[in-house]
């Protein structure tokens, strides 16, 4: 059997996308895919939780304008050609992240024309017009964008989600204490039932690859997640 090469590339801001990873790679690599998984570094740390309402509130509407975060260079060796490329983050105010953004401005053609990229988002629940987005700036660059992502949208419901998010950002542990908050938003970010889903989304990936099927023919449910994943 052909060996089968892929590269992730994520930015993680809070570690969901990071903790989602894990599992996907754990799949794929025992599923005998040859495996790199590079990560984008800011080159200023940005600091999670922000601290405060209003802090929180200002970088909530430069992401929404899609402000860009410089990023550290890459390592040269991941310019080459992949079967398949896992491009990976969270979603930032209906957008992809900074730091995604500005890998993409500075590497995007050279890092990804006529390769062929499957997105991995982390949200709270507003994915599609990331993807969109994201599927325009790729297309730029010359990629060939598999059509479903794969998504994983934290499990709380709303409005529930979004309120502790706010939260989280500005600072406060609204899933801890014995609040009545905490029995609405009992957990911030993904679930661990999400985890093992991430898992098991990877052997199952990683059995396609190997068996030679075509990265546009694979398929996603998106989002991967609901409120009884908790």
């Amino acid at each position: 059997m052909a060996g089968k090469r892929v590269l992730i590339i994520s930015y993680s801001y809070s570690h969901q996308t990071r903790n989602l990873l894990k599992g996907l790679v754990k799949g794929l690599e025992e599923e005998d895919v040859e495996l790199t998984w590079e990560r984008v570094n800011p080159v200023q740390g940005l600091r999670f939780p922000i601290g405060t309402i209003p802090s929180t509130v200002v970088m909530m509407l430069k992401t929404f304008l899609r402000q860009r975060y410089p990023i550290k260079s890459l390592n040269p060796t991941i310019f080459q050609q992949w079967d398949l490329i896992i491009l990976a983050g969270p979603t930032w105010s209906y957008n992809p992240s900074g730091p995604i953004l500005s890998l993409l401005d500075r590497d995007g053609k050279k890092l990804f024309s006529g390769q062929s990229v499957l997105p991995l988002i982390s949200c709270r629940g507003y994915w599609r017009v990331h993807f969109w987005g994201l599927r325009s700036l790729l297309k730029k660059c010359g990629a060939k964008i598999i059509c479903s992502p794969i998504v994983f949208s934290h499990p709380t419901p709303e409005p529930w989600r979004t309120i502790g998010v706010f939260l989280k950002l500005a600072g406060k542990d609204p899933e801890v204490g014995t609040t009545w908050f905490r029995k609405v938003y009992p957990k911030y970010g993904h679930s661990r039932k999400q985890m093992e889903l991430a898992y098991i989304l990877g052997k199952e990936l990683g059995y396609d690859i190997m068996s030679g099927k075509k990265p546009s023919e694979l398929k996603f449910q998106a989002p991967i997640g609901t409120e009884t994943d908790l």
